[in-house]
């Protein structure tokens, strides 16, 4: 939980040093369940289901959910299959240690790739945290 905590922290300090919008970032288990969800104040409801679901999506494909490339029709059968958390959309990673799939982030409400690069940050500094580089 602090770990999950100390992610998502990270990644809406990233967004507002940034100037983006508002954001709302998900941490979620290896099962997908949600640790920890804020959104950042004045960002819109709806980005807050969006940042999980980039999550799961991440889970779901193992790959970041911005490098999910497939046609129309098989990502809307996959979104009903998964009650429309599927979004092949920047902003969902893995989150990994020593090779191990430990869970995901996700972010949204400013551009997809503004999402990913926040969370990627905020992984790449707690990677840094952990490590006692820092």
């Amino acid at each position: 939980m602090a770990d999950a905590d100390w992610l998502v922290t990270a990644a809406l300090r990233v967004g507002a040093d940034e100037g983006f919008p508002p954001l709302a970032v998900a941490v979620l288990d290896v099962t997908g369940s949600v640790i920890v969800l804020r959104r950042a104040d004045g960002g819109m409801p709806m980005t807050s289901r969006i940042a999980v679901a980039k999550a799961r999506t991440a889970l779901l494909t193992l790959r970041p959910s911005g490098a999910v490339e497939l046609p129309a029709p098989i990502t809307s059968s996959i979104q009903h299959l998964y009650d429309g958390d599927f979004v092949p959309y920047a902003g969902g990673l893995l989150i990994t240690e020593n090779g191990v799939i430990l869970g995901a982030a996700g972010a949204s409400g400013a551009h997809a790739k503004e999402d990913e690069r926040a969370v990627r940050s905020a992984v790449d500094q707690w990677h840094e945290y952990r490590s006692g580089s820092v």
